[in-house]
């Protein structure tokens, strides 16, 4: 029997058993069920952007993600495998439900058959190979909503600032770039800019439906107080405090399979613990009106100048703040410490606002102690405390392995960064005066590990 494909697209209609994620049959279209689509290459604020400003407009939302092969045949290879991006997508709290294989060019069948009335996409242009707009059979049916596109960063600049090796984006104290004493421009402008930050990260550190608090954001600055910055959700009662600290540069599917394995050591401890009860959780509901998972995850988020202390060259390829704000946006987190010191001493977990943590994880990753650099986890080991996580499926992904990919194949993403220049009417890198030599040093430039 043949296949049924899209008559528009040109691409196949999954028959009931050959979808890739459930349901299998097709479902009531629903206004409230929004979708989006893309490539989501190595997981970007960009990207979270564009989800919350999605799942605000409806009660769900399904995020459709291109194959490897079809992004290589109309954009150009890459960084992160599929794999790999599903599980970035699946960790955004805002998304309600990851579809892998989406037709590069959005179908109408395809979002039907998910039961998605609408499309929602960013206000920049989306191509083909051919040049045509990806979603022009979305916008012909009338099914489209456009959304501001989140300004400041695309994959394109990620890889743009790895091949040029540049620190420019760096910010030397987040509390004084958000209070407008730090930046470029006026001062007027450094104090918008500021603003415009706390906004976003405001927003980021909203619930899932994109509107309710939810994540609690702080600012460390040792020996000043705690600073708070977003007012969300405290720990409540019954839950373990954790706490996991880390650069988290690039955000890569490594960072995200920690936490969602730190989860999965929590959610084990509280099967143990009789948490999941349906006694347990019927008190829960009864006394707090809703159910609550049983650890409260702290994340302590490294300075620019600790990240590239340890690491070097240009790392962080992300600054503090769009670090932040993908840290933030996880639904692993429940707290977010911008500031966080490297050494996480007993002095300062007492001291973290949330309370002592009762367990402090690492993954099993090699940093180097020295009697220059001892363990930084030697008062939790002596509190008792420390935990190292379990390897997990992505364990050698990080930052300066993403690095590794973009020189492998640096001519084919220089080829990718010229074009994205040419398309977006901006100029195209300067790839000819890239010092090679200094970017091949990224790969091994790190003398500890910095998460």
């Amino acid at each position: 029997m043949a296949p049924k494909i899209d008559p528009e697209v040109g691409c196949i209609i999954p028959e009931p058993g050959d979808w890739p994620i459930e349901p299998q049959e097709d479902i009531s279209v629903s206004d409230d069920r929004l979708w989006i689509d893309g490539c989501f290459d190595f997981f970007h604020h960009g990207h979270a952007g564009v989800m919350l400003q999605s799942r605000r407009l409806g009660t769900e939302l399904l995020v459709g993600l291109h194959s490897d092969e079809d992004i290589r045949a109309n954009k150009g290879p890459t960084v992160m495998n599929l794999a790999e991006r599903v599980a970035a997508v699946n960790a955004c709290r805002f998304s309600t439900k990851c579809v892998p294989h989406a037709p590069y060019v959005t179908s109408l069948p395809w979002i039907s058959h998910y039961g998605c009335k609408f499309v929602v996409h960013g206000d920049d242009i989306t191509s083909d190979a051919a040049g045509e707009d990806c979603y022009r059979f979305v916008k012909k049916a009338g099914r489209m909503k456009i959304v501001p596109r989140t300004p400041g960063i695309s994959t394109t600049d990620l890889v743009g600032r790895m091949l040029l090796c540049t620190k420019d984006h760096f910010i030397q104290s987040l509390t004084d770039r958000l209070s407008g004493k730090e930046g470029p421009g006026g001062d007027e402008e450094r104090l918008q800019t500021g603003k415009d930050m706390i906004r976003r990260l405001r927003e980021y550190a909203a619930a899932p439906n994109g509107k309710d608090p939810y994540v609690e954001v702080y600012s460390y600055h040792d020996p000043s107080p705690y600073q708070q910055l977003v007012f969300g959700l405290k720990p409540r009662p019954g839950q373990r405090l954790v706490y996991v600290d880390g650069g988290f540069d690039l955000f890569s599917s490594g960072h995200i399979a920690f936490l969602a394995t730190v989860t999965e050591f929590e959610e084990a401890n509280g099967r143990q613990r009789g948490w999941y009860e349906d006694a347990e959780r019927s008190k829960r509901i009864q006394e707090h009106g809703e159910d609550y998972p049983p650890a409260y995850v702290v994340a302590g988020l490294h300075d620019d100048a600790v990240v590239n202390h340890y690491r070097g060259i240009n790392y962080p390829i992300m600054n503090v703040f769009e670090r932040g704000l993908c840290v933030v946006q996880c639904q692993y987190v429940h707290a977010v410490v911008f500031g966080a010191p490297y050494v996480p001493s007993e002095a300062y977990l007492s001291a973290l606002p949330t309370g002592l943590p009762d367990v402090v994880y690492h993954g099993p990753t090699a940093f180097m102690p020295s009697p220059a650099e001892p363990d930084p986890y030697v008062d939790a080991k002596q509190m008792g405390i420390f935990c190292e996580t379990t390897k997990h499926a992505f364990q050698d992904v990080n930052s300066a392995q993403i690095v590794q990919r973009i020189l492998d194949r640096r001519a084919e993403y220089e080829e990718r960064q010229r074009k994205k220049g040419f398309k977006s009417g901006k100029h195209p890198y300067v790839v000819g005066y890239i010092d090679h030599k200094i970017c091949a040093n990224l790969v091994g430039s790190s003398r500890r590990g910095c998460a």
